[in-house]
Parts: structure tokens; sequence; C-alpha cells
């Protein structure tokens, strides 16, 4: 099996900020969030709760798929969220 990419979906304890983020190491990504090792817009708003993610097997597909999300709008986040984790569960723990 190669390499994998991930796009992932954040948000924070009340639901109200949804971060979009691509990499290659999503449960040792989402635990930095969760950490706050990473500066910046996750630290700043306590996004540390994995709600959605996609697994991809290259990084082009992964890129333009996080572009593809984030250029939507907040309300098709949420539906995409809330077709497979309609109950806004943290996921980090399954992975």
């Amino acid at each position: 099996m190669g390499k994998q990419y991930y796009i992932y979906i954040m948000t924070n304890k009340n639901n109200t900020v949804l971060y979009t983020g691509v990499t290659n190491d999503l449960k040792k990504r989402v635990y930095e969030h969760k950490a706050k090792l990473i500066e910046g817009f996750t630290k700043k708003y306590n996004v540390d709760k994995l709600v959605y993610y996609e697994v991809f097997e290259d990084s082009y597909h992964a890129i333009a798929r996080e572009k593809q999300i984030k250029g939507g709008s907040r309300q098709k986040k949420i539906n995409l969220i809330n077709s497979i984790n309609d109950t806004w569960k943290d996921l980090y723990e399954t992975l």
C-alpha cells in the first residue's frame, strides 16, 4: 500500500468554528492540534475535535479536494460532516 493523504475538518467544543486541512499523517496532525503544538488559527480558536475526513491515494487529489471544501459555504461543510457524523463526535479515537 502506498502513502495515503487525508483532508479533514475539525471544530471546537461548541461546533462554532470549522477548520479544513490536508495531511499525510492524520493521527499525528490531529494530535498536534489537540496538544496546541501548532501556532495559528486552530490554537487561537481551540479547534481540537476531528469531525470529518477523507482518504486519498495521492497528494494532488487531496489538495484539490481541500480547496474545493474550503471554497464551499459553511452550510456545505456542515452537510458534509452530517453525512457521516451527524452527532459531531470526535473521530480521533477511531483512527
